[in-house]
């Protein structure tokens, strides 16, 4: 569409056709005053702040709502728009408390910079500390409006704060009912906390019921805060915070979501985050992204190298254990000397394989690029892994496997096109809670969302239908989908014959598994499976979502091959969307696999066991390398307790960023095979529970305090700036794994600043051409963020692909059939009851980061165990009861918690608390293809205590 032209202040200016007068304004340099107004929220044109004289108009307009229209003659700085304008903010203005009268305390403004009142070019009043309330004073300073004592007179009567939250202070005398915590509430993060009470005069911002906020369902996004205009609404830990000096853009380092963030800093600490306008979040955030970056000032931040003491036993003890009795400092050079002088040892005495190495996806992507070179290069292996195995393995397999790539099709903010959004086996408003905001945009456009998940989770207050699948039931589910999509002719002919393989196979095969047949085995009725089976079928555009629910089974491959063949044989992929999105748990899960921090695979996905992969590879790095691939985390654990006898028994370990003792199953024989490893090195930020069991510690560099990339649940590469210096002597990892490199004997050369991670991102970028090829660090530096596929610097990324070709030899997707595979352990009569395991929102992986979180540990402080009232009442026990949950492996005490959405049959447990290890009674049973464990299903049996 054209253009619209019109005279804004005597000058011909262009507005876009969806832009509003003050949209335009701003983009040409004129700054309309605006508060009720703010980017990515609906306009409002509620306090009139923003008024602007339109020729031949009796009244003047809101800018913010109106629209202009070809050759429209607007005056923004008129004296009548000028003295309306500031006529709003005086009136506003003195209706603020007075910050000289007893326990009136002005709300705290953070400021990014400041300009003059008055200044010319840029003015961003969320930036500004001209006063005490936030950018109503920054806008009245800059348009030179005082208040006439007459009107400071009659301000309203004082209202006590409501400082009950951990997270948010409520300061309601600061509060001009702009209405913009209602809209960032309601409409962009739509959680429905936020309202309005009362009418006219007595009008007020409510929480829920007019409850205090810590008794309100508030989940402490921040989105109010982030929206607040006054400070009514402001971050409470920034109360009694210094003045912010400097601001640093970076991205989240929590979940796969990849939120872009602004740190602010004062007196050397991060003490706010504030959300950035990235392609992901969209200045979104959630409670942790906002609130829980402080676990980097922590007291139990390590800072100086550890080296075991002789005799000191490998276990991990009960909280508030003294280090010292374990531990003795040293200097690096010495614990560089420790670290590497045994491995080298173990490798000379027992060959390459006695060696292996667990990479981090909490890291960056030049760091897991470097690790994995220097497990295959100075190990002489490829004994490498990380946490996808924990998570999505099985994913990647069965993608891989059927489509040629392991990435996402379409990145999670495509479903703003989608009319039918399926989600199974995940919780998004918990684990991926920006992107939940996303989805739930698109119910409130339209959208139809539907749950698979033996749990009934949040998000089910905003699906269409619900399918609440006994555990372990996935595949006779999605085959029942299948089996009715296929029987009701509802498939797209053409794409199955000019795209996929193997079609007649899948067609035939779950010709056995009718709804009727599968509903008794699902605990879905069968007219619901053929319902939501024709609903996803024929939508114009359908997406799948699926998490660890899917994939963390014994059949999560088989799980994952089902998805692939529903979205396929409906022509569901490769368009906007559409598509397939394993959601990743880790901020960085998607970028440490492409890295090559995997053991079967090179970067990019070459197979170690392709000899022109593997040819390259060693032109590349000079070096000789295995052919074979090697073992996954559970499989190298397995192989420490291994006889000595065994050709591939695993003496030495060197471990960067994981916990495997807490994050693997079965945390006995886990602990155990650490602990009898003959040398072991753990690189961390904390005396984690794996480094309790090292033999040397070395201090690491938290995630604001690194420059590197990260690759998102999206496929989007973006930049993470440093934003502090690691304390003590704690060093950068990118530096830590380049010494212990050197100590291998490897003689590798980064030049450059934060460690030559410039350098190292060039060397990787040419290893991952295929992918990244387009994306310079230059690029990165100017743009923060590039999705791939990206061939070439004019190449603007690929968010959408397999549009025209699957990335495999035919250019076809190949179908894989899956029959029913039960759990490898059944509920019986000593375990009677199914574990499932997962996330909390406050709480992510095994909580070594956000229980060091002041908020955080604050709102979620104790682990506890879900069961609904029916099971409770089954097993003697009442919500808050202290109650054992054990399996066959060990056994945990913890308080009950109720949920109704926790199905009969059935406990839940997050897995981030030590003091009650969720995978001290998981089963290391593996996945056969994937080679993830079966995290969410084993038979326990509950207890009562009291």
């Amino acid at each position: 569409m054209n253009p619209i032209t019109f005279e804004l202040d005597g000058q011909s200016v262009q507005a876009a056709p969806d832009e509003t007068i003050w949209q335009a304004a701003q983009r040409h340099g004129v700054h309309i005053p605006h508060l009720c107004h703010t980017d990515g929220l609906r306009p409002d044109g509620n306090c009139r702040a923003c008024v602007v004289e339109i020729a031949g108009e009796r009244t003047l307009a809101p800018s913010c709502c109106r629209q202009p229209t070809p050759g429209m003659q607007v005056q923004a700085q008129s004296p009548r728009a000028r003295h309306s304008q500031n006529l709003v903010l005086e009136l506003l203005l003195s209706d603020m408390p007075d910050t000289g009268e007893p326990g009136q305390e002005p709300s705290k403004i953070i400021a990014a910079s400041a300009y003059p009142a008055g200044a010319g070019g840029t003015f961003d009043p969320k930036s500004i500390a001209t006063g005490a309330y936030g950018e109503i004073s920054a806008w009245a300073a800059r348009q030179g409006v005082t208040v006439r004592p007459a009107l400071a007179a009659l301000r309203r009567a004082p209202v006590a704060p409501d400082l009950s939250h951990p997270a948010i202070a409520v300061q309601l005398d600061a509060c001009i009912q702009c209405n913009r915590c209602v809209r960032a509430c309601r409409e962009e993060q739509v959680n429905g906390v936020i309202g309005v009470a009362g009418r006219g005069a007595h009008s007020r911002i409510a929480f829920d019921l007019a409850d205090p906020l810590a008794d309100s369902t508030c989940v402490a996004c921040g989105e109010c805060v982030q929206a607040c205009p006054t400070g009514a609404l402001s971050a409470k830990t920034l109360l009694a915070a210094p003045p912010v000096e400097r601001t640093v853009d970076s991205v989240c380092p929590f979940c796969g979501v990849g939120c872009q963030i602004t740190y602010q800093v004062g007196g050397e600490r991060i003490v706010g985050v504030q959300g950035r306008n990235g392609p992901a979040n969209q200045a979104r955030l959630c409670v942790k992204g906002r609130f829980g970056l402080d676990y980097i000032h922590h007291p139990d931040r390590l800072m100086l190298p550890l080296i075991r003491k002789p005799g000191a036993p490998k276990q991990v003890p009960p909280a508030g254990a003294d280090w010292r009795a374990v531990f003795r400092e040293a200097t690096w050079d010495e614990a560089l000397a420790l670290a590497t002088g045994p491995l080298r040892a173990l490798r000379a005495a027992h060959g390459p394989k006695a060696l292996a190495g667990f990479g981090s996806a909490k890291g960056s992507n030049e760091e897991a690029y470097l690790f994995q070179k220097l497990v295959r290069t100075g190990f002489g292996s490829n004994n490498v892994d990380h946490c996808t195995r924990l998570c999505h393995a099985s994913s990647v397999a069965a993608l891989l496997e059927g489509l040629g790539s392991g990435a996402v099709s379409n990145p999670v903010r495509d479903v703003e096109h989608a009319e039918f959004i399926l989600v199974i086996g995940a919780n998004p408003t918990a684990n991926h809670p920006v992107a939940a905001t996303w989805m739930k945009n698109a119910v409130q456009r339209g959208a139809r969302l539907v749950l698979a998940d033996p749990r009934a989770t949040d998000m089910r207050q905003h699906a269409w239908r619900t399918l609440q699948f006994k555990p372990d039931a996935d595949v006779a589910l999605l085959n029942a989908l299948l089996h009715t999509v296929i029987e009701e002719g509802l498939t797209d002919a053409a794409f199955i014959r000019d795209r996929t393989l193997q079609y007649e196979a899948l067609r035939q095969h779950v010709q056995a598994y009718s709804p009727e047949a599968m509903a008794p085995l699902c605990g879905i009725a069968a007219s619901t499976l053929r319902e939501v089976a024709r609903a996803y079928a024929t939508s114009p555009a359908a997406m799948i979502f699926w998490g660890m629910g899917v994939s963390q089974h014994v059949h999560g491959t088989d799980n994952v091959r089902c998805l692939i063949a529903l979205a396929t044989i409906t022509g569901q992929i490769g368009k906007p969307g559409s598509g397939l999105h394993p959601l990743r748990g880790q901020n960085n899960v998607q970028g440490a696999s492409d890295a090559g921090l995997i053991p079967m695979m090179f970067p990019d996905y070459q197979r170690v066991d392709n000899p022109q992969a593997r040819a390259w590879f060693e032109q590349f790095w000079g070096t000789a390398l295995d052919e074979r691939p090697g073992y996954t985390v559970v499989e190298i654990l397995n192989l420490a307790l291994a006889d000595d006898a065994h050709p591939h028994k695993v003496r030495g370990m060197y471990i960067m960023g994981e916990n495997p003792a807490m994050s693997d199953p079965d945390l006995h024989h886990t602990r155990h095979a650490l602990a009898h490893l003959e040398h072991l090195v753990v690189q961390d930020i904390f005396l984690t529970e794996t480094a309790w069991l090292a033999d040397v510690v070395l201090p690491a560099s938290a995630w604001p305090e690194k420059t590197g990339t990260a690759s998102n649940t999206d496929r989007t590469v973006q930049m993470g700036r440093r934003a502090l210096a690691p304390p003590g002597q704690a060093r950068p990892d990118l530096w830590i794994i380049q010494q212990m490199a050197a100590g291998m004997g490897l003689r590798w050369h980064y030049p450059g600043a934060e460690a030559g991670v410039a350098a190292v991102y060039e060397e990787m970028r040419q290893a991952m051409h295929r992918s990244i090829g387009g994306i310079t660090w230059q690029r990165l530096e100017r743009d923060s963020s590039v999705t791939y596929p990206c061939l070439s610097a004019d190449d603007p990324g690929q968010p959408v692909v397999f549009t025209e070709r699957f990335p495999t030899p035919t250019g076809r997707a190949t179908l894989v059939p899956a029959g029913i595979v039960w759990a490898n352990e059944r509920p019986d009569a000593d375990y009677p009851l199914v574990l499932i395991t997962g996330r909390q929102l406050e709480h992510w992986h095994t909580g070594s980061m956000t229980r060091r979180a002041a908020v955080l540990d604050a709102l979620e402080p104790i682990a506890t165990a879900c069961m609904n009232a029916r099971e409770m009442a089954r097993c003697g026990v009442q919500p808050g009861a202290l109650v054992q949950v054990r399996s066959r492996r060990g056994a945990v005490q913890l308080h009950l918690r109720l949920d109704e959405g926790t199905p009969d049959g059935a406990v839940f447990m997050p897995f981030a608390y030590a003091e009650a290890a969720a995978n001290l009674l998981t089963n290391a049973v593996l996945d056969p293809f994937g080679k993830i464990p079966e995290f969410k299903y084993c038979a326990v049996a509950v207890q009562a205590l009291q």
